[in-house]
């Protein structure tokens, strides 16, 4: 029964993913804007809202059992970024290893890629510092947390501002499937746009909630605690529109649009989430932890140095697949 539950709300999400994501492309096309844009700014933050939401909601009062709620929310705050930086890239190679080789190149657009690596490294490596800055000492935490949420709106700042020159070069969003609204008869325009996006957001919110209290009920039964079950199983489960998104998009050969919804999230979720963290959760280096935020950034830091050297190939991402499976063996050791 709790298998069932726990799938029922996993469809929800990724029900509710798609009719976000598929309104962020229409709004994006109206408003005339790049596919950076679009992909690292929009539809990295509708997709990410599913492990948006199940920190937050767990945070504020998730279930009776607050070291459960904290522990759920530590783990869905670092997980996210752990699986995009690792796992979700992965996957896109093995979608197209097939038809471009080991040797194949992956072309997105360089500077906005770049620049989204640059402040997610930034950002999270002050993550990472955090954890060793003890609880008590507030005013440090709050410094903390206060310069990584300017460092997203600078990076967002930065990101619009290129938006113009992207779109002259032939880089513009265009939304290849029709609104899923209209497709019950109401017209395309301003207000669906807007009414698909508050839908999508509401089943959003229903699907996280009840997946949180599917993680605290089959934590027990599994034998291991709700801090590594939130670090592994929730964000492959919440991080499938990612996935799904990013991998169709690459065997499609728009690269930029696959990176950039995988990339631009990992900035969305490596600098506001963690703020939060850091300022309401003890946010500790507990070997869980301190794991999945090394990796992290380890798997970051490999896929900047191999577009730094000019040339990003298919094989590449092969070793953040790695890295995955030994921040798995390290959580389960």
């Amino acid at each position: 029964m709790l298998l069932l539950e726990l799938l029922f709300f996993l469809v929800l999400i990724l029900v509710a993913a798609e009719v976000f994501v598929n309104a962020l492309e229409h709004l994006g096309e109206r408003l005339g804007i790049s596919e950076g844009v679009t992909g690292s700014v929009f539809a990295a933050i509708g997709t990410a809202l599913p492990e948006t939401l199940v920190p937050l909601l767990a945070i504020f009062g998730g279930t009776q059992n607050q070291q459960v709620n904290e522990e759920i929310g530590v783990g869905a705050i670092l997980g996210a970024p752990l699986m995009l930086s690792t796992l979700s890239l992965f996957l896109m190679t093995l979608a197209v290893w097939k038809h471009r080789g080991s040797q194949g190149h992956l072309t997105p657009e360089r500077s906005g890629l770049t620049r989204d690596l640059n402040f997610f490294l930034a950002a999270f490596a002050l993550s990472c510092v955090a954890l060793f800055v003890p609880h008590e000492t507030g005013g440090i935490r709050a410094i903390l947390a206060f310069v990584m949420v300017t460092i997203y709106f600078f990076y967002i700042l930065l990101t619009l501002r290129a938006s113009a020159q992207l779109v002259k070069d032939g880089h513009a969003t265009e939304a290849e499937e029709p609104m899923l609204l209209s497709k019950l008869g109401l017209p395309e325009n301003w207000p669906v746009i807007f009414l698909q996006l508050g839908l999508g957001l509401g089943l959003l919110v229903v699907g996280a909630k009840g997946f949180i209290h599917g993680v605290e009920a089959a934590a027990p039964l599994l034998g291991i605690s709700a801090l590594v079950l939130s670090l592994m199983i929730v964000p492959i489960a919440t991080e499938l529109p990612e996935k799904v998104n990013s991998i169709l998009w690459i065997r499609k050969h728009k690269d930029t649009l696959a990176f950039g919804n995988i990339t631009g999230a990992m900035v969305f979720q490596g600098t506001l989430l963690p703020a939060i963290g850091i300022l309401l959760t003890p946010w500790a280096p507990q070997k869980e932890v301190l794991a999945g935020v090394v990796i992290t950034l380890l798997a970051a830091l490999w896929l900047r140095l191999m577009l730094m050297r000019g040339q990003l190939r298919v094989w590449h991402l092969a070793v953040n697949g790695g890295l995955y499976a030994l921040y798995m063996a390290i959580a389960l050791s």
